[in-house]
C-alpha cells in the first residue's frame, strides 16, 4: 500500500483554474497594439483591393448598367456583377433570398446601399473611388419603398411567414379581468458598431484552392456560402479568423457577402484579394438589431396580475430573411421575461421593408420580445397606483407551480425571487423611492426616478441541431498544449475560459495553454459563436478532448510507476502516482517514448432539447440566466436630457469560470443595452416621392451616437449572484454574453418613472424607445397636457 504523499504548502492548496478572474489571453496584446486582426496581416506580394458599387435607389429596377465607365478609372483592374459569379449569387443565412449582388438589367433593387457590382483595383483608394461612380453607372426607374414595420404589416410583406404562440384563451381571460389596458409601443435597431469592420482576405492557393482570412462569428457558414459562390466543394475552401474586433451578431450571417466577393474577386484576377469597407459602408450595406412594433391588449386583477394578454408584435425585418425568423421566435419566446402569464396570444410578423436586411445583436429577439411585457407590467402599475416592482414580483414565476412558459418548458431552476429579493434590499430600493419622491415635490423642473427590472433569459440556439461543438487539444513533449475549438473570439474572452478548462482538466498552469485561430481545416461544421452557447458548447468539448488525453496518461503513469489509474492526480503541473511525485512534462516525455497518443478530439452536443417550430412547442434552452438591476436617473423636463445616477447589478453566471470576465461582459452589455435604450437612434429619409426616400441618414459616428466612458454612472455596482447553475454546464457555469442586455430596461423604465413624476404618477408616459432627449421631451409635454385636460 502506497504511503500518502507529503506536499509541500504551496501544492497542498486545492487546484483551481476555473473560476477565479484571470486576464484575457490577449489583454497584453491589446493594449500594447500588438494583436493582429484581419487587416494587421501582412498583405502578400499582388495584392488587390476591392471596393463595391451600391444601390443609389431604395426601390427600383435596373434599366441600365454601365460598368465600361467604371473600368476606365484609374487603376482599375477588373470590375464585375451578378452574372459574373460563378455558382449561386446567394447568401442567405437560411432562406436563398439574398443575392451577394443586385443583379443585372431588368433585376430589383431592394435598399439603398445594396452592392450592385464589385470594383478591383490596385489600391483601395483606387477601388473605393470608382465604386463610388455607382450612380453614374447604375440607372434604374423607382419603385415607391416600404420602410417601416408597420407599412409592410399593412401591405402584408413578410420575409418569413406569421408566427403565433398561444396558451390558453387569452380573449376569454382578457374580457373577464377587472382591469384592461391596450397600448402600443415602438423600439428602434441598433448598429453593431464593432470597431472593427466587415474584412475578408482571399487568397488563392493550390488546385483550384480559396483561403479566406475572414472577420467573422461563423467561419462554416463563410466556407460553405464561398464554396456555393465559386461552384466548388467545401473541401476547396479555407477559412480562418483569428479574432474580431467586436463583433455582437452582426459577423453571424453578415460576413458572407464580403468573404464571396473577395473570393470571386481572387478567382477572377488570380490575385490575392482583400475587401475591407469603411464606416459609412457598413452602415450603409448591413444589418443591424431589429425595431420592433408593438400592439398590446391585456386583462390583469387588483394586484396588477396579468391575466390574459393578446400581443402582436412586428419587426422590420428588412430586403431578406436573414436571421429574422429564428429573431422573431426568440422574441416570442422571451415575451415572459421572468413573469408567469396564464393565458396568452402572441404573434409576430417580420416585415419586408425597402431596408438593410437586419440580423443578429446581441440577444437575438430577446430584448425585443421582454420588454414588451415590461413595458405592459409598468403601465399596469401607474394604473393601479402601485409600485411597479409590486405588481413585478406578483407575476413572477413560481418554483413548483407556475412555472411552464408558453410554449411548455417548465422553468426548473427559478431563482427569480432570490435575486430580486437580495437586489432590493441591497441597494435600499425602498428607502430610495421613498427619497425620490420627497425630491420631486420639491423640484419642478428636475425629476428623478428610479426602477428594478429582473431577467429570465434562455440559454441554448433555437434550432436544436445548432448546440454541438468540437475542439482539438494537442500536449507536446515539453509539457505545453494547443487548443483549438469551433469557437470565434471577438474579445469577450472564450479562448480565455477554454483554455482555462483544458488547464484545470490537466492539472497545469493556464500560461501552458495556448488556443490557436478558429479554422475549418482543423474543426469542422461548426455552429456560429453566437446566443451565448460560447463557454457552454466549447468549454464541454475541448474538456472532453483534454480528458480523453489525461485518461491516457493516467493509465500510462499507473502501468509505468504503479498503482491504479483511478487514483492518479494531476495538479499544479505535477502528477501523483503511487509514491512518486513526478512533473507533468515527465509523465508526458515517458508516455511519449511508450507511444502513447498525446492529442485528442472532442465533442460535445447539448441533452434535452427540443423543438417544432410548427407547434412553437418543446425544450428549447438546456437552462435560463437571470439577473435585476436598478437604476436611478435624473431627467431636465425642459430640456429632455438626462443622466444615469447610480445603478445596482446582480446577475446570475452560474459558478462564473472567470469573474473578472464575466463582470466585464456584464457592465459592457448594460453599458450597451442602455445605448439601445436611449440614445441610439437609426433614421431613414422618409418614402415621400424624393431620391433620397430610403437613405440611412445616421450612417457615421457623426449622426449615430453610441455611449461613451461619460455615459457610464459615476456610482455602478455590479455584483455576481452566488449560485451553481443546477444543470451540467462546463463546471456549473452560466452564459454571460447575452442576458446582462436586459438588465438596462431599468435605465428606461427610471426615465419613464421620472416623467411620470411629472404628472404625479397618475399619467401614463407615451415614451418610446430610444429615449432620446427628444422623445423624453415629448413625453414630458404629452404627460403636461394629458394631466391639464383632467
Amino acid at each position: 500500500m502506497n504511503k500518502p504523499i507529503d506536499l509541500p504548502p504551496e501544492l497542498s492548496k486545492p487546484f483551481q483554474q476555473v473560476g477565479t478572474s484571470r486576464p484575457h489571453e490577449s489583454a497584453h496584446l491589446h493594449v500594447a497594439g500588438a494583436a493582429p486582426y484581419t487587416d494587421d496581416l501582412p498583405e502578400l506580394a499582388g495584392t488587390l483591393h476591392a471596393a463595391l458599387g451600391l444601390s443609389p435607389l431604395a426601390h427600383g429596377v435596373i434599366e441600365a448598367l454601365d460598368l465600361d465607365l467604371i473600368r476606365r478609372q484609374p487603376g482599375v483592374v477588373d470590375v464585375f456583377s451578378a452574372r459574373d459569379i460563378p455558382g449561386d449569387n446567394d447568401c442567405g443565412a437560411l432562406v436563398h433570398d439574398d443575392p451577394i449582388l443586385a443583379g443585372e438589367v431588368g433585376d430589383t433593387l431592394r435598399y439603398m446601399g445594396q452592392p450592385v457590382f464589385a470594383v478591383i483595383a490596385t489600391t483601395r483608394d483606387a477601388a473605393r473611388r470608382a465604386a463610388a461612380l455607382a450612380k453614374q453607372a447604375v440607372r434604374a426607374r423607382a419603385l415607391p419603398p416600404i420602410l417601416t414595420p408597420q407599412a409592410a404589416h399593412e401591405a402584408q410583406q413578410y420575409v418569413v411567414p406569421p408566427m403565433h404562440l398561444s396558451r390558453g384563451d387569452a380573449h376569454a381571460a382578457i374580457a373577464a379581468a377587472p382591469h384592461h389596458i391596450q397600448t402600443t409601443f415602438d423600439v428602434g435597431g441598433q448598429e453593431q458598431f464593432y470597431l472593427e469592420g466587415q474584412i475578408s482576405y482571399a487568397v488563392p492557393t493550390e488546385d483550384r484552392g480559396m483561403k479566406v482570412l475572414c472577420s467573422t462569428q461563423h467561419p462554416s457558414e463563410m466556407q460553405h456560402l464561398v464554396a456555393h459562390a465559386l461552384k466548388r466543394p467545401a473541401h476547396a475552401v479555407h477559412v480562418e479568423c483569428r479574432r474580431m474586433g467586436g463583433g455582437f451578431g452582426g459577423k453571424e450571417s453578415q460576413s458572407a457577402l464580403f468573404a464571396c466577393v473577395a473570393a470571386v474577386a481572387a478567382v477572377r484576377s488570380r490575385a490575392p484579394v482583400k475587401l475591407r469597407v469603411d464606416r459609412d459602408d457598413d452602415f450603409m450595406i448591413t444589418g443591424r438589431r431589429h425595431c420592433f412594433h408593438y400592439e398590446v391588449e391585456a386583462g390583469f386583477d387588483d394586484e396588477g396580475r396579468i391575466l390574459g394578454a393578446e400581443v402582436t408584435m412586428v419587426s422590420r425585418a428588412g430586403h431578406s430573411a436573414d436571421l429574422s425568423g429564428p429573431v422573431m421566435t426568440r422574441a416570442l419566446c422571451h415575451f415572459d421575461n421572468a413573469y408567469w402569464l396564464p393565458h396568452v396570444a402572441l404573434h409576430g410578423f417580420s416585415g419586408k421593408t425597402n431596408t438593410q436586411s437586419n440580423t443578429a445583436f446581441r440577444g437575438f429577439g430577446g430584448p425585443q420580445g421582454a420588454i414588451a411585457v415590461e413595458y405592459l407590467l409598468d403601465s399596469v402599475a401607474r394604473r393601479l397606483g402601485l409600485d411597479p416592482l409590486a405588481v413585478r414580483r406578483a407575476n413572477l414565476y413560481g418554483t413548483t407551480s407556475h412555472n411552464v412558459t408558453p410554449y411548455g418548458q417548465t422553468v426548473d431552476d427559478n431563482i427569480v425571487h432570490e435575486v430580486v429579493a437580495q437586489l432590493e434590499t441591497d441597494s435600499h430600493y425602498a428607502q430610495r423611492r421613498e427619497a425620490i419622491a420627497g425630491f420631486n415635490a420639491g423640484s419642478e423642473v428636475l425629476k428623478k426616478g428610479i426602477a428594478l427590472t429582473p431577467l429570465k433569459f434562455g440559454i441554448s440556439f433555437n434550432v436544436t441541431h445548432l448546440n454541438q461543438a468540437g475542439a482539438l487539444v494537442h500536449v507536446y513533449t515539453d509539457g505545453s498544449v494547443l487548443v483549438n475549438h469551433g469557437g470565434t473570439e471577438m474579445g469577450q474572452g472564450l479562448n480565455t475560459k477554454v483554455a482555462q478548462v483544458v488547464a484545470h482538466e490537466l492539472g497545469i498552469d493556464l500560461a501552458r495553454v495556448r488556443c490557436t485561430a478558429t479554422d475549418t481545416q482543423k474543426v469542422a461544421n461548426t455552429s456560429a459563436t453566437a446566443a451565448s452557447t460560447g463557454s457552454d458548447l466549447n468549454g464541454k468539448a475541448a474538456q472532453d478532448a483534454a480528458r480523453q488525453v489525461r485518461k491516457r496518461l493516467a493509465a500510462f503513469a499507473a502501468q509505468h510507476w504503479g498503482g491504479a489509474a483511478a487514483d492518479v492526480q494531476f495538479a499544479h503541473g505535477q502528477v501523483h502516482v503511487g509514491s512518486q511525485r513526478l512533473t507533468f512534462e515527465e509523465v508526458v516525455n515517458a508516455a511519449y517514448f511508450a507511444r502513447v497518443q498525446l492529442w485528442s478530439d472532442g465533442f460535445y452536443a447539448t441533452p434535452g432539447l427540443s423543438w417544432d417550430r410548427n407547434t412553437m412547442q418543446g425544450r428549447p434552452f438546456h437552462y435560463f440566466a437571470y439577473g435585476a438591476a436598478v437604476s436611478e436617473v435624473i431627467v431636465d423636463t425642459l430640456t429632455g436630457e438626462w443622466k444615469l445616477l447610480r445603478a445596482d447589478i446582480l446577475h446570475d453566471a452560474g459558478r462564473s469560470l472567470n469573474p473578472a470576465i464575466d463582470i466585464g461582459q456584464i457592465e459592457g452589455a448594460f453599458i450597451q443595452g442602455m445605448g439601445w435604450l436611449t440614445m441610439e437612434e437609426l433614421v431613414w429619409h422618409p418614402a415621400d416621392g424624393s431620391p433620397k426616400a430610403g437613405l440611412l441618414s445616421t450612417h457615421a459616428p457623426s449622426t449615430y451616437k453610441i455611449p461613451t466612458a461619460n455615459d457610464c454612472p459615476a456610482d455602478l455596482r455590479t455584483r455576481l449572484f452566488d449560485r451553481d447553475n443546477v444543470h451540467d454546464s462546463i463546471h456549473r457555469s452560466k452564459a454571460v454574453g447575452e442576458p446582462p442586455l436586459l438588465l438596462p430596461f431599468s435605465v428606461f423604465f427610471a426615465i419613464r418613472d421620472a416623467v411620470s413624476a411629472v404628472g404625479g404618477h397618475r399619467v401614463d408616459p407615451p415614451l418610446q424607445a430610444p429615449a432620446t432627449s427628444e422623445a423624453i421631451l415629448r413625453a414630458v409635454m404629452a404627460v403636461m397636457a394629458d394631466q391639464a385636460a383632467r
